[in-house]
């Protein structure tokens, strides 16, 4: 089984820019965090774009749905902004019946140190790997269906919706 990894940024893939103190994007970290994780499932990456989620708009969303649809693999794994993460898996969910998606990312970078990126990523992967046909949002040592989630901003966690 290979698993496709689309991604598109978030807090993920975020870096410290010590002139500004900002946090901004570089490049992807994925295969890094692939490699230092010690993965063993095949994959295949594609960057679409790298962007903040707050940053998304409806066209990058149909992007993320046609690069799912138009796929050969049966299993897609998606780095993304948990702003509006839920957003996305809503319309990933509404369209796509017969492949098995799941979308993840991260409330700290993976490049600032205790990082919940490695962790979020070998959730999503096992997830897409279990999982029946559907989208879901694999954070915090949880998996949750995509239309009976959103993210406690308060408590900086994803829940399931009550």
């Amino acid at each position: 089984m290979k698993i496709k990894v689309l991604i598109t940024g978030g807090t993920i893939d975020k870096v410290y820019n010590e002139l500004t103190g900002e946090l901004v994007f570089d490049q992807t970290h994925i295969v890094d965090m692939l490699n230092r994780g010690r993965s063993m499932v095949q994959t295949e990456s594609k960057v679409l774009f790298l962007k903040d989620s707050l940053e998304m708009n409806d066209e990058d969303r149909n992007l993320i749905l046609s690069k799912c649809l138009d796929c050969s693999e049966d299993t897609i794994v998606i780095t993304h902004g948990t702003d509006t993460m839920v957003e996305t898996a809503k319309l990933l969910g509404s369209k796509i019946k017969d492949k098995t998606i799941v979308l993840f990312g991260a409330m700290i970078p993976y490049s600032v140190n205790h990082s919940d990126a490695l962790f979020n990523l070998g959730g999503a992967l096992s997830a897409v790997q279990s999982r029946e046909n559907g989208v879901y949002i694999a954070m915090n040592g949880q998996v949750f269906d995509w239309n009976n989630v959103h993210k406690n901003k308060d408590k900086g966690l994803f829940e399931t919706q009550r």
